[in-house]
């Protein structure tokens, strides 16, 4: 049977891997949850919008005759990740998960490790500090009851509603980053400390790279533990995965 494969993409790694497949006689699909405006073009069909649920799911599954996933989803992106888990079992498909290393703490870093974004609100300071809060839109609410901060919120979309923070500047951009500017950032806006998610990979680097050389704190959200799923590292270990699974 040909492959038709779904990527579930938003990712710097899915959009790699869609290009790498688009080289080859695959046909596929990448698919975005639609939490960002400005999705990138791609040189395959492109599918916006959420599933449903595991249930949604397995009728896309079963309705685009899709034979393999690919999870190129974001580290924190825990629950998408899980549905696909227990949508391709239900659906009786192959499923791998294309992933990044978490990174590690190098010489001079001064992280302070948190298990969630919970946590990360709770472990601001009480004295009043001048944060890069680098974790995107969905979660800010979590941030509402420190108001005494000040907080530069670097966004991908200007968001539909004004976040409830009294003393804020939105820097809407999309990266990859580089470690120069976002020096040059944080020092603008006389930041002190960055709250961070773990997510890997180099687009969203320079800012821990940028609090290095600046010697400032970073509160670093550890990434979700997914289990239940194969992993590979590369768009060219997802095409042998492709190969060797029907």
């Amino acid at each position: 049977m040909p492959h038709n494969l779904l990527i579930l993409g938003g990712t710097t790694e899915a959009s790699a891997l869609a290009e790498y497949i688009s080289k080859t006689d695959v046909k596929a699909t990448i698919s975005y949850a639609g939490r960002v405006e400005r999705v990138r073009p791609q040189p395959i069909e492109k599918r916006i919008g959420g599933f449903g649920g595991i249930a949604g799911l397995v009728a896309y599954l079963k309705s685009a005759n899709i034979t393999h996933v690919v999870d190129a989803t974001h580290p924190f992106a825990s629950q998408m990740s899980h549905n696909a888990i227990a949508a391709c079992e239900q659906a009786n498909i192959p499923l791998v998960a294309l992933t990044r290393p978490a990174w590690q703490a190098q010489e001079n870093d001064k992280w302070h490790n948190v298990p969630n974004i919970a946590a990360a609100a709770d472990a601001l300071p009480e004295k009043n500090k001048r944060i890069m809060l680098a974790i995107g839109r969905m979660h800010l609410d979590q941030f509402y009851h420190k108001p005494e901060h000040f907080y530069l919120l670097r966004l991908v979309d200007a968001p539909a509603v004004e976040p409830a923070f009294p003393d804020k500047v939105i820097e809407v951009s999309r990266g990859p980053f580089t470690a120069e500017n976002d020096i040059a950032l944080m020092r603008h806006h006389k930041i002190d400390m960055v709250v961070a998610k773990n997510a890997g990979g180099k687009g969203a680097y320079a800012k821990i790279a940028a609090a290095r050389a600046l010697g400032i704190e970073v509160i670093m959200i550890t990434r979700p533990a997914i289990t239940g799923r194969d992993e590979v590292a590369s768009s060219e270990a997802v095409h042998q995965w492709l190969l060797s699974n029907g």
